[in-house]
């Protein structure tokens, strides 16, 4: 009987190798998919879920952590806004959740209704506190209003409230602005910084003497004192300069009525 062929040989062979065929529907990355979640492991989600609900719930629907007052705390300055009027201006959601409080909604109300306050800080006191902490506009000068009184104008040249009678120690600022190229060119309100600015710069013995400040222009800014002297200041460039050079002005010639420190480095004096 002949013996088997060359082809069967190696066919034998290869069925040899090959090994048990994978049952039909198996895959070799079956044993790569992830198994079931483990018991632990739900549970700890589970856990994380509620707890972040209760979260939740406490901030927002629980009256744990609600507004029950708001106070307010002034930073010093004056103090001619009452408490009660800072708080009907603010209008800070009484029983509200603490954690949907708008703090920047509340300080931009009370800035906008009560021009008088330079700066409102709005601070949560968990659980149940709102602070407001204000800081009241200081007049650098008096301008006299419209109608009777004053218009108090802070150092950053903002209008902000009126006053009855001058105060004492506040210098009077007259704006008689004249029509030329220096008004076109830097405007009335520039104008009127720069004069509130030479305010601010005057050391505090010489700014109580001072009963006005009067601009014609730019360039062209007269103090008139007390003792009816008369101080040329020019603009208000180099002012603080220009205080010391009026300071040493005024102690080497105490008899004169008239300075001129527009140009700081040559102060002069006259009159007697």
């Amino acid at each position: 009987m002949a013996g088997a062929t060359t082809a069967e040989r190696g066919r034998k062979r290869r069925q040899q190798g090959a090994g048990p065929r994978p049952p039909a529907g198996h895959s070799p990355l079956g044993r790569l998919r992830p198994g079931r979640p483990r018991p632990l492991t739900v549970g700890l989600l589970v856990l994380a879920a509620l707890l972040c609900g209760f979260g939740l719930w406490a901030l927002y629907g629980s009256d744990w952590l609600r507004i029950e007052r708001v106070t307010v705390h002034r930073s010093g300055g004056p103090q001619r806004l009452t408490e009660e009027q800072i708080l009907r201006a603010a209008e800070v959601p009484d029983g509200a959740p603490m954690a949907s409080l708008d703090k920047g909604a509340v300080r931009d109300r009370a800035l906008e209704r009560l021009p008088r306050l330079a700066s409102v800080e709005v601070v949560r006191g968990w659980p149940h506190g709102v602070t407001l902490k204000v800081t009241e506009r200081t007049a650098e000068v008096l301008m006299p209003a419209d109608g009777e009184g004053y218009t108090e104008v802070d150092a950053d040249g903002v209008a902000f409230g009126t006053v009855p009678e001058a105060a004492e120690g506040v210098p009077l600022l007259e704006l008689e602005l004249e029509e030329n190229a220096s008004l076109r060119h830097f405007g009335e309100d520039r104008v009127l910084r720069e004069a509130v600015s030479v305010a601010g710069a005057l050391p505090a013995e010489l700014r109580e003497r001072t009963r006005v400040i009067r601009v014609t222009s730019y360039d062209s800014i007269t103090l008139e004192l007390a003792d009816d002297r008369v101080v040329r200041w020019g603009s208000a460039e180099r002012s603080e300069g220009k205080a010391e050079a009026l300071a040493a002005v005024m102690n080497a010639s105490p008899g004169a009525r008239y300075f001129d420190v527009s140009a700081p480095s040559a102060p002069a004096a006259s009159g007697g």
